[in-house]
Formats: C-alpha cells, sequence, structure tokens
C-alpha cells in the first residue's frame, strides 16, 4: 500500500540516497507528524498487538512483587526511581501500584517516572494512573531522571529499537567481508540493497561475537541503542543501587538470519507496506546485550525465559487464589496463565534479563548472577 508517509520516504531516498535500516525504522516509528508510535494506540484486540500486561493482571503483580523485593534487597530506601521504559496504555504499572499498597513503605517511597515518545500513549497513561497513590512523572529519556536509588523495567521495548543490518559478502575475508544492508529505491519501489563500502573499524568492533562463524549470505542484526542503554545503567550501578529488568523476545543465543517484520491487525505484513500505519520490530540479541553489560562490568544474570521467570515467581499458586475467588472465570483464567507460560507460546519465546548495581545480591526470579 502506497500512502503520503511512504512518498515522503521513497523522495527522502533519491535526494540523499540510500538510507541505513535503523534510520528507515526512526523513521517510520517515531515521525512526530506520521509515525506509528506517536499518532495511535497500537495496544489490544483492536490494535495491532497484545502484551503481557494485557493479557492478564498476573504478570503486573508479579512484576510489582518483584519491584517490593527488590527494594527490599536495597535497604529500603527512603526514596526510590521507579522507572518504565515503553509503559504502553499504563497497565503493568497499574497493577504494580496495586500490589505496592501491601507494602506502605515501599509505596511511599516511589516515584514513578515513565519513559514514553508517544503523546496519544502518554494520555492514555495519566488516564489509567490518575489514582495511583504516588508522584508520576513523565520524561523523553532516562537521563534526564534523577541519580538516586532505580528500579528500572521494560517490557516489549527492546524489540522496538532501531536495528542495523549487516551481511558477510565473503566469508573468505573475515571481518573485511561485512557489507551494511541498506533500504534503498528499486524500480521506484523501496527495497533493500547492500553498501558496496567495507565496514568501519568501529562498526567491525560493534558487531556481535559470532560474527567470526558467518558463511556468505549470513545475516547480522545489531542494535545501537543497547550500548546507550548499558552505559546510562552502569552510570546509575555507581552512583546508587540500580537494578533493571527487561522482558522481550528473541534467542538466548546469537542467531543469524533477518528478523525484521512489521504487524498489523496481529499479523505479518511486508516491511514496505503502508508505512507509518504498521508496527516495526526485530527479535532482541539477548547474549549481544548480556556480553555489553559484561564488558562494562555491569552484573548480569543469565538469560531465562519468561515462562522460568514466571513460575519462579510463583504464577501458578497466584493462578489457583484467583480461580478460588473468580470460580466462575476458572477457564478464561487458564487460559491466560497457558498464554503467559506455556512453551508453545509466550513462555519460551521470550525472554528475561536483569542487570544490576554489584553489591545487590541475585534478584528474585533467577537462580544466580552470571
Amino acid at each position: 500500500m502506497i500512502n503520503n508517509f511512504t512518498e515522503k520516504i521513497h523522495k527522502k531516498i533519491l535526494e540523499t540516497g540510500p538510507i541505513t535500516i535503523a534510520e528507515f525504522m526512526t523513521i517510520c516509528l517515531l515521525d512526530p507528524t506520521d509515525g506509528y508510535y506517536p499518532t495511535r494506540d497500537p495496544f489490544g484486540k483492536d490494535g495491532d498487538f497484545i502484551t503481557s500486561p494485557e493479557i492478564s493482571q498476573m504478570f503486573g503483580e508479579l512484576i510489582g512483587l518483584w519491584c517490593m523485593q527488590t527494594w527490599h534487597d536495597m535497604g529500603q530506601p527512603k526514596k526510590i526511581n521507579l522507572i518504565e521504559y515503553g509503559p504502553g496504555r499504563g497497565i503493568m504499572m497499574q497493577d504494580i501500584v496495586r500490589v505496592a499498597k501491601l507494602d506502605k513503605g515501599f509505596l511511599e517511597s516511589i516515584s514513578i517516572t515513565l519513559i514514553e515518545a508517544s503523546p496519544v500513549l502518554e494520555s492514555i497513561q495519566a488516564e489509567t494512573l490518575s489514582e495511583a497513590p504516588c508522584p508520576v512523572n513523565w520524561s523523553p529519556n532516562i537521563e534526564e531522571i534523577p541519580q538516586m536509588p532505580s528500579i528500572i523495567l521494560g517490557n516489549e521495548f527492546l524489540d522496538c529499537l532501531p536495528i542495523r543490518q549487516f551481511i558477510q559478502t565473503d566469508e573468505n575475508l573475515g571481518l573485511n567481508g561485512w557489507r551494511e544492508r541498506l533500504v534503498t529505491v528499486k524500480n521506484n519501489k523501496l527495497g533493500f540493497g547492500i553498501s558496496p563500502f567495507e565496514l568501519a573499524e568501529w562498526q567491525k568492533k560493534e558487531l556481535p561475537n559470532s560474527h567470526h562463524k558467518a558463511i556468505q549470505n549470513d545475516l547480522l542484526e545489531f542494535c545501537p541503542a543497547f550500548s546507550q542503554i548499558i552505559d546510562e545503567l552502569k552510570s546509575r550501578s555507581l552512583n546508587s543501587n540500580t537494578r533493571a529488568l527487561f522482558i522481550d523476545y528473541g534467542p538466548a543465543t546469537t542467531d543469524f538470519g533477518d528478523t525484521l517484520q512489521s504487524l498489523q491487525k496481529h499479523k505479518k505484513i511486508n516491511v514496505f507496506s503502508d508505512l507509518g500505519n504498521a508496527d516495526l520490530t526485530a527479535r532482541v540479541n539477548f547474549e549481544h546485550l548480556a556480553n555489553l553489560s559484561k564488558a562494562n562490568n555491569l552484573s548480569v544474570t543469565s538469560v531465562i525465559t519468561q515462562g522460568e521467570f514466571l513460575c519462579n515467581m510463583g504464577i501458578k499458586l497466584r493462578a489457583e487464589n484467583l480461580m478460588k475467588a473468580k470460580p466462575e472465570s476458572r477457564n478464561n483464567i487458564q487460559r491466560q496463565l497457558n498464554k503467559l507460560i506455556s512453551q508453545d507460546e509466550m513462555g519460551a519465546l521470550f525472554k528475561v534479563i536483569c542487570f544490576q548495581s554489584e553489591e545487590l545480591g541475585s534478584p528474585l526470579g533467577f537462580e544466580s548472577l552470571k
């Protein structure tokens, strides 16, 4: 489908040349006038995708318990940041706040900050959290949030960060064989092309460690924002106790292959179709994220599945208690549980990782730190 936004991107490329996939994603997702996120509510059955907090209250409640235990692990500081990247409609934070009411000290200590790029979603979040008994603020980025003890959350945030793609054009050349995949114009249509230029030295260093295993035409994806996130977490961890939990879909170890996809009305469509009206997303490379953490001496857990994490947190017991309290909803609660933890649903595809200050012990839900 050709729309005015597609034509605008088409014109830009003709005027200035091919663009990186990261730039393409940034334009499509964040353009203030025509971009996907600033102009709509994409969540729910009537949107393009559904996230775990919208599937069941159990998800957000268990994250709330995790946050509460983290506050205790930090020594119950009088003031603590509770920060969420990409909070959607604010449903997970609403569930967290409800759980926080079980511990008066924790509730009185938290100051919520939501990192949101969409005015539409910010308005919905404000309505969702209008009765929260604690301060709720918004920030365009984490750098502007005061340095103090912090709990940081990101559920299905990392997958929408812009990626760059690189293709091994000649395995015999090793690092010198890698070229960047670009978005260009072919036969008057948007399409993919390959840069003729060898990668810069800094780009070679940024490639995931598995690059040396590649054969001809293998493709590696790299998210530049990962380094920025790890740098910020490291900075905060040095200044005050910090623990960050990220949940998203992707492999525990680096895979070769193109995972960029476009979603509209819960179905995959061509990535160049109906630009600005469809979500662009890519699988998260958790191994690369963990390696960046280790290189920066930031403590990190092993990567575990969402199913493992939620079961470690007691989701089955919580489901049983809900079924007893609401017997008429038993089948629905069971379906929600299966969706969240089943190996055939989100339980295996989605992974969980935690970063934290060195002095903190193993976080709830994980066996140990790496």
